[in-house]
């Protein structure tokens, strides 16, 4: 059978916990420790999920940049409500969240849009993300006219880019054990704070 010091710690608050996953992920994972799939969905209820990027953790939860003109920033605009998972292979580990969105403050977007590299920013600006383009030559022909137009000098963040926090109301922690005798952690917090049960897996 499975011995106790096998199974996920019983801790009181799972933010610090993410915080020792994602942390061992950095030491283990070959590529992008920090991908995580986004769920949303339409007002209707219709789902769509693809992967970004972690770039933000902090009390009031998970930080991810996207364009909000794009078919996600169209979903959360209507429906702010969203589902992340984390899966590192390599330590066997899984997470799931699920919470609320709001869009970050102007001052944070303004300093990560900072951080990126200057052709990342630049790529920001001349892409209409997830809507048509007749062909992948009008894409860099923005790029390059984008390239002229910030010429010797700062590129700004486009309006239409920012970041969303997404709070948790749920987070579930999953360790692949032998025979399928995994082990599932699941938070839930309402006014009082977080509180945790063991799950069947």
């Amino acid at each position: 059978m499975i011995s106790q010091a096998e199974l996920i710690s019983d801790v009181e608050d799972p933010m610090a916990l993410f915080e020792d996953w994602i942390n061992a992920a950095k030491k283990t994972e070959p590529n992008d420790f920090d991908a995580m799939s986004l769920a949303t969905a339409t007002p209707e209820g219709f789902p769509s999920v693809r992967m970004v990027l972690l770039k933000g953790l902090g009390p009031e939860g998970f930080v991810f940049y996207t364009n909000k003109e794009s078919r996600k920033g169209e979903q959360i605009s209507k429906n702010p409500r969203a589902a992340l998972c984390f899966h590192w292979k390599t330590l066997r580990r899984q997470i799931r969240i699920e919470g609320n969105l709001s869009e970050v403050g102007a001052d944070l977007a303004d300093q990560y849009f900072s951080t990126r590299s200057r052709e990342s920013c630049l790529a920001a600006w001349a892409a209409a993300q997830s809507r048509p383009m007749s062909n992948r030559q009008e894409f860099e022909n923005l790029y390059r006219e984008n390239e002229e137009k910030f010429r010797g000098r700062a590129i700004g963040r486009p309006s239409y880019w920012s970041g969303f926090c997404l709070s948790p109301c749920m987070i579930e922690f999953w360790l692949d054990l032998p025979h399928r005798m995994h082990d599932r952690l699941c938070f839930t917090r309402d006014d009082t704070g977080w509180t945790s049960r063991r799950l069947y897996p």
